[in-house]
């Protein structure tokens, strides 16, 4: 219950100064994301990977701007609590009739948790829960989304040329005539077997999704009561005629290929980005709306809406946090609550030889992934500080683990004062769970490889897993420690990096052919002879730990025995120092129209 209202005029002029501060962010964001549709067309890469890197900082520069003229001009931070819950009255009464309401809410708790020193568990004066709907929000005349009428298939080729003229690019089509004929053939083909109903139509979102070089369509096949999600990339070919529909994308599977937590964010133009939340959640329904949001750029209210989706499954769960299966690492500690699919991660206080590593490189490291083209192959991260979960969920092994490993950074209190104790750990990592590899190669193993389903099985993971370092690889990242135990499987079967301790950027490694023994000494040494600087890379080395069991090292060696060589990885370097941005496409090759045009 707030108090009887006061006479606090500066209330007002806080609320106001929290929303122009919220206002200049979003104002920031989309400039940023028109200019993507720029760059796209001039095929100015190097522009756009830029605007990205750059993109992720706005938030916490307007926040920490905010706080500070709240606090130079109001000295907000000696204001009576009472004057606080004013100005979040006032705040929600400027939010009415607000386009990104959501974003809002989240921009006054970010102020306030700083201003008030108080963590987001305890703070009696943020949106634990959204305040304003953002159903139905929409711009008149500037709607989110899109719709095109083609009353039969035989109009299909025009009303696709109606919904490409639709995004206006200024840049010319190689053929977008032979594209668009391609695309109707493939849509003829996926329509198939289903009753074309009146309400036939093709819906797309208002604006372009833009990603590395490429550009994306967005949208749904509508008849009768059957929906099928949409996606057609638009790329440049690779000789610089013009742009061209590379492919087409159906269904929920595709298109959390392209919306995967493991790729780089989306920069897309929104007046109202809860609308494309919910379009994209309608066809993605397993998605989390938070994982949404993140990738379209708004990181921060991803995890906002993590954190409310994390508080409603504690309340509707009795399971307890537990320590992560698989083999436990060195630096990072790595718990999990079995009914929730996500794994925390804290660094430990120590780390044992043969690791030479500091907290501040480890978090540098994450620091680089979450800046960096993810390609596909690289989990994001969710990074919190300060994070409070009750104590009685964890399990004992769990919490001597945390109290010896990680002490410096774990406290236990109660800090609400009522009776509650809490596990508050100051800095946590949070991604999506994955099966670790190793596990799952034992899996098969386990099975029986005898049998053709753990055996194509098998095969698949060590295929992918060498696919895997070849797209990071691309993406001029070498992973540092390549063990199985370091990738994940995820449900669809995709291979994806999770431990960045150790990460390094391709083009500051030197790799090298291990050298040829000079004398019978050095040849029978068991120990390393030659001389190892901090960046030499041995890539023969790897073989006994990764290809220690028969069946794992046959599928290798057909498929990825390049890695084992040092001329693989510096002929990569070499065309990174080119300038090349080598192409990772999110869709497999069956869904290209154009196979050949793109390398």
């Amino acid at each position: 219950m707030f108090p009887q209202r006061l006479d606090a005029p500066q209330a007002y002029d806080i609320a106001q100064a929290m929303m122009d501060g919220v206002n200049r962010h979003y104002q920031r964001f989309r400039a940023a994301t028109q200019a993507a549709k720029g760059y796209f067309e001039q095929a100015d890469w190097a522009a756009q990977q830029r605007a990205q890197r750059e993109r992720m900082a706005f938030y916490d520069q307007r926040v920490q701007e905010c706080v500070q003229h709240l606090t130079q001009t109001f000295a907000a931070d000696t204001q009576p609590m009472a004057v606080w819950q004013q100005v979040k009255l006032h705040y929600i009464g400027l939010m009415v009739g607000h386009l990104q309401p959501e974003l809002a809410e989240t921009f006054f708790n970010s102020v306030t948790t700083k201003i008030l020193h108080r963590t987001h568990f305890h703070n009696d004066f943020i949106f634990v829960r959204p305040v304003v709907s953002t159903e139905y929000l929409d711009v008149p005349g500037a709607p989110a989304f899109r719709a095109f009428y083609p009353g039969s298939l035989d109009a299909l080729v025009p009303t696709l040329h109606s919904v490409m003229g639709h995004f206006a690019l200024h840049a010319k089509f190689e053929n977008l005539g032979r594209d668009v004929t391609l695309l109707a053939a493939r849509i003829r083909q996926r329509l198939q077997g289903l009753t074309l109903r009146a309400n036939l139509q093709i819906q797309v979102l208002s604006s372009l999704f833009f990603r590395n070089k490429g550009a994306y369509v967005v949208g749904k096949i509508i008849t009768g009561y059957t929906e099928i999600a949409l996606a057609i990339p638009i790329l440049h070919t690779s000789d610089g005629r013009g742009l061209v529909l590379h492919a087409v994308l159906f269904d929920e599977e595709d298109l959390h290929g392209l919306f995967s937590f493991a790729r780089a964010y989306f920069m897309v133009d929104m007046a109202v980005p809860s609308a494309y939340v919910e379009f994209l959640h309608h066809l993605m329904p397993r998605k989390p709306r938070g994982e949404i949001y993140s990738a379209l750029g708004l990181a921060k209210q991803g995890k906002t809406m993590f954190y409310r989706d994390l508080l409603h499954h504690l309340r509707h769960s009795t399971d307890k946090f537990r320590i992560a299966p698989g083999i436990q690492g060195l630096v990072m500690l790595v718990f999990d609550l079995p009914s929730f699919p996500y794994v925390f991660k804290l660094i430990k206080d120590q780390f044992p030889a043969p690791k030479e590593t500091t907290r501040q490189e480890v978090q540098a490291k994450y620091r680089l992934v979450k800046q960096h083209d993810r390609v596909g192959r690289m989990a994001d991260t969710m990074e919190y500080s300060l994070v409070a979960l009750p104590l009685e969920r964890f399990a004992p092994e769990l919490l001597q683990a945390l109290q010896t490993q990680a002490g410096k950074h774990v406290e236990i209190s109660d800090r609400d004062g009522d009776g509650q104790l809490e596990v508050i750990i100051d800095h946590l990592y949070i991604e999506r769970r994955l099966l670790p590899l190793n596990m799952f190669l034992k899996e098969c193993m386990d099975a029986g490889l005898e049998h053709a389903a753990p055996r194509a099985a098998l095969e698949r993971a060590v295929l992918e897993y060498g696919n895997a370092i070849k797209d990071l690889v691309a993406a001029n990242i070498f992973p540092g420690d390549m063990l199985w135990k370091n990738f994940g499987v995820t449900r669809g079967g995709k291979v994806v990096f999770y431990d960045y301790d150790e990460i390094e950027y391709l083009s500051d490694c030197n790799f090298r052919a291990v050298p040829q023994p000079r004398n019978e000494q050095e040849e029978m040494s068991s120990k390393i002879w030659w001389r190892v600087g901090p960046k030499d890379v041995f890539p023969e080395t790897m073989e006994p730990f990764l290809l220690a069991h028969p069946a794992v090292r046959d599928v290798f060696m057909r498929y990825h025995a390049d890695l084992l060589t040092p001329d693989f990885w510096k002929a990569h370097q070499a065309r990174i120092a080119q300038g090349h941005v080598h192409d990772v496409f999110p869709y497999e090759r069956s869904r290209r129209l154009l196979p050949d045009v793109v390398h």
